[in-house]
């Protein structure tokens, strides 16, 4: 049997006599590769993927030793958990179909939960504007010009209740917030108002992100110092632990840092880095690791690299197994089984030719279901131009709908598991991961990464990296470097009602005449006393909030004992 060979190889691969023993066929095959890897290719100078990996032109059993199999990636469902974090996954139970939404008042928002829900969403994300993230209210001099504009404006328990007014809690199996700062604010919110809509918090599910320290690498919605934002973020871990088992007390968010510019073993790296700070200030408090380890979710980016990203979800979920039991001790099987939220990568969608985004939230939503998340967001194809449009939103929950019920990749599990590409490539970026997270702990853990300017200085490199690849047309982005001489697309563009912020600031003003200031003033009293005296924050903050207390007050509070943030140059 002949092979052709490639344009510019001298012959095609050697035939091995039949009696060659298999130990010379791949030494014969491996002269062959080495030569196919030396012929240049018209179409690029180079082979890598979005992260920088050199590729081969072909991978084979030598890339990957199969004999590792039980070590490297057993069943799904079993240590390590390579393959999937449930033994029948989607056969079981499809995935969390979420969406991301919110804008202006808590009554706008409201409208398009139960939108979404209409349309098939099993799940929904607060997506909270600029001011209620960083702690100031509506009426707040920082927040003109903010109020309502890439997330909802929800400054106290009345606008909760608002929120979640007629939504059918029952039919939601996951409700998650973009609280990252104020983490222990809107647990109190969503305790508080299902206390009193009569419903006991454990009856349904909330995914808190919780995550300050990516703020300060990625986003910058951050305002405490990082060693007191791990506190917060460690009062509502133990919090959970004890009192609301079911919720996901911190959604450990690689998305943002990817989104910032890094590539995936960075995102796998510094996210485990920052969980890694978590978990190590509640396990300091005495609550052993298998009580709280089951209530961290990780939160990941999917871009446009198919087989890489496929290959770093099943990276990340061994790395985490292994790291739960070597490092950690942990024993219970919830405690090791990496669960993840997937969001479509924002950050590749284009405001040129944006219907081309409906492709690449397809491959990127691919990428998660093939490598077995348990939630999945899509981006809507005009989030590059303003919030999504009912229409655009419609049709991101569509395009999960046909992917879980009309592809058949729901039937089987792990289904490009045993490629020799994907081991390969899973292999090589679990040990760079590794390597990074290895370099964060000699420096001392995240939170002196983060003060050194590491992984600031590590991410800007990587997004710096990636813009010169564009710019030079080694990347190719269509309609950006590429084609770019399609005619515009016109579209219809969602846009906030003007008189959002001027009627959201009068209602807060209301609020603050009909309260009870008195309670108000003696819940942030002592709100100061346990914030100074290193007593979990949680119970007061739950006492201020239902007092009706606002965001702006209660952070503002924790702003004069701890103070704030002020970032600083890293290069």
């Amino acid at each position: 049997m002949s092979r052709k060979t490639e344009p510019g190889t001298k012959s095609a691969a050697p035939a091995s006599p039949p009696e060659a023993s298999l130990e010379q066929k791949w030494r014969e095959w491996e002269r062959y590769l080495a030569e196919l890897e030396r012929v240049k290719s018209p179409r690029k100078s180079s082979f890598a993927t979005r992260s920088g990996i050199p590729l081969k032109p072909v991978y084979t059993p030598l890339d990957w030793n199969s004999e590792s199999y039980p070590e490297s990636l057993g069943l799904p469902g079993d240590f390590p958990f390579t393959r999937g974090a449930e033994a029948g996954m989607y056969r079981h139970q499809l995935w969390t179909m979420g969406q991301y939404a919110g804008f202006g008042s808590a009554e706008d928002s409201n409208r398009r939960f139960k939108y979404l829900v209409s349309k098939g969403a099993t799940g929904f994300s607060v997506a909270l504007d600029l001011p209620t993230q960083i702690g100031y209210d509506s009426d707040h001099p920082r927040s003109a010009g903010e109020v309502g504009k890439v997330g909802v404006a929800l400054n106290s328990l009345a606008d909760m209740e608002a929120l979640l007014d007629g939504v059918p809690l029952e039919k939601v199996r996951q409700i998650r917030t973009t609280a990252n700062a104020i983490g222990n604010v809107l647990l109190a919110f969503f305790v508080c108002a299902a206390e009193n809509k009569g419903i006991s918090p454990r009856s349904f599910n909330v995914l808190l992100q919780n995550d300050p320290l990516k703020e300060y690498v990625g986003r910058g919605t951050y305002i405490y110092p990082p060693r007191f934002a791990v506190r917060v973020t460690a009062d509502v871990m133990e919090y959970c632990a004890r009192h609301l088992p079911n919720w996901t007390s911190v959604n450990v968010s690689g998305y943002h840092i990817q989104e910032s510019g890094a590539t995936a073993p960075q995102e796998i790296a510094f996210t485990f880095a920052h969980a890694r700070e978590y978990l190590d200030e509640v396990l300091r408090r005495g609550i052993d690791v298998d009580e709280v380890a089951p209530t961290i979710w990780v939160f990941f980016s999917s871009q446009m690299d198919l087989m890489e990203e496929v290959a770093k979800f099943r990276a990340a979920r061994r790395l985490w197994a292994r790291m739960m039991r070597d490092e950690y001790g942990a024993r219970r099987r919830e405690s090791m089984t990496l669960r993840f939220l997937t969001f479509t990568a924002g950050s590749a969608l284009t405001a040129q030719q944006p219907l081309n985004n409906v492709i690449r939230v397809t491959i990127q939503a691919l990428a998660a279901v093939l490598a077995g998340t348990q939630t999945l967001h899509a981006c809507s194809y005009d989030e590059a131009l303003a919030l999504p449009t009912e229409e655009a939103v419609t049709l991101a929950i569509r395009t999960q709908q046909i992917i879980a019920h009309e592809t058949g990749l729901a039937d089987v599990v792990d289904p490009l598991g045993g490629s020799y590409y994907l081991e390969s490539l899973t292999n090589e970026l679990e040990k760079q991961a590794r390597c990074l997270m290895d370099r964060v702990a000699a420096m001392g853990g995240a939170v002196a990464a983060i003060e050194k300017g590491y992984i600031k200085r590590e991410i800007s490199q990587s997004a710096w990296l990636q813009q010169k690849q564009i710019e030079s047309k080694e990347r190719l982005v269509i309609g950006v470097n590429d084609q770019v001489t399609d005619p515009i697309q016109k579209m219809a563009i969602f846009s906030n009602d003007p008189a959002t912020e001027r009627r959201i600031c009068e209602n807060l003003k209301k609020l603050r005449l009909s309260r009870d200031n008195e309670r108000v003033s003696q819940a942030l009293g002592q709100l100061t006393k346990d914030a100074r005296e290193g007593v979990n924050v949680v119970p007061a903050t739950l006492e201020a909030v239902r007092s009706y207390a606002t965001v702006g007050e209660i952070c503002g509070t924790l702003r004069e004992v701890w103070g704030e943030h002020r970032d600083s140059p890293v290069f």
